[in-house]
């Protein structure tokens, strides 16, 4: 009987980790890197990006943007770190296109916010830095 728990727990370990994996990897279609932010390095834009941020993403993204909101210890998977380098590598349109289309635990604001909103958070994220 013992035996047969250490393989339950063992495979549902193992199922819990490669789930983890498997959705820790967000990559947008290709498509999406081809689509330009009309708001790039517009100062009024990313001022509102930092508004609509701190009203919508820090209570998982956090404050700094480092994936450690209040609600993070919550979620799996746990929310981007908009600090390092690997969002940094993204195209503003695959940035875009994962927030008007998300993926569980995070929303789609396809109908939530406007086009342009998501362009002014895209262009807030992008500002972030370490």
């Amino acid at each position: 009987m013992k035996t047969k728990n250490k393989i339950v727990v063992a495979l549902v370990l193992f199922v819990g980790f490669v789930n983890t994996k498997a959705q820790s990897t967000w990559v947008a279609p290709k498509n999406a890197d081809v689509i330009s932010n009309p708001l790039k390095n517009d100062q009024t834009a990313i001022k509102k990006g930092k508004t609509l941020y701190l009203q919508l993403c820090a209570v998982c993204h956090g404050d700094k943007g480092k994936g450690d909101g209040v609600a993070s210890a919550a979620l799996n998977p746990k929310p981007a770190n908009f600090t390092i380098d690997k969002f940094h590598k993204q195209t503003d349109g695959a940035v875009f296109w994962k927030l008007t289309e998300g993926k569980p635990p995070m929303a789609s604001y396809k109908e939530s916010l406007s086009i342009t909103q998501r362009w002014q958070l895209v262009s807030y994220l992008k500002t972030i830095k370490k």
